[in-house]
């Protein structure tokens, strides 16, 4: 296979998987902000790689209660956050926080959380 159609696949996957996850982000009743993280945000997946996403929203209970709430599609790994935890990890400059201000997919954010702790200079 040409170098160029590896790319033009890679490129379309990489697009697929940002389609998905604003659709599942469409679908999230409440505010909420949605960062496509990992591995398909960064460009470097394979066919092994799950889909990370961050959910930020105002959540009550530990992590695994907050996944009830929310039906994520197949292949998703989704990371739920509240807008609380996502400021105070940038703060200790936690890989994660950084990682949705450095190199993550903002495919909604109805805080404007991300782009203000950007504005702020929380960066990798």
């Amino acid at each position: 296979m040409e170098d160029a159609e590896i790319i033009r696949r890679r490129l379309r996957a990489r697009e697929e998987a940002i389609r998905r996850v604003r659709s599942f982000a469409e679908s999230l009743r409440g505010r909420y902000a949605v960062v496509l993280v990992g591995s398909y945000a960064r460009g470097d997946f394979n066919v092994w790689s799950d889909v990370d996403v961050v959910v930020v929203g105002d959540f009550a209970g530990n992590p695994l209660e907050r996944l009830k709430g929310i039906d994520a599609p197949p292949g998703f790994e989704i990371i739920p956050l509240t807008p609380a935890e996502l400021v105070e990890r940038a703060l200790k400059r936690d890989p994660l926080a950084l990682e949705v201000l450095s190199t993550g997919v903002v495919v909604r954010d109805d805080f404007g959380l991300v782009e203000r702790l950007k504005a702020l200079g929380f960066r990798r």
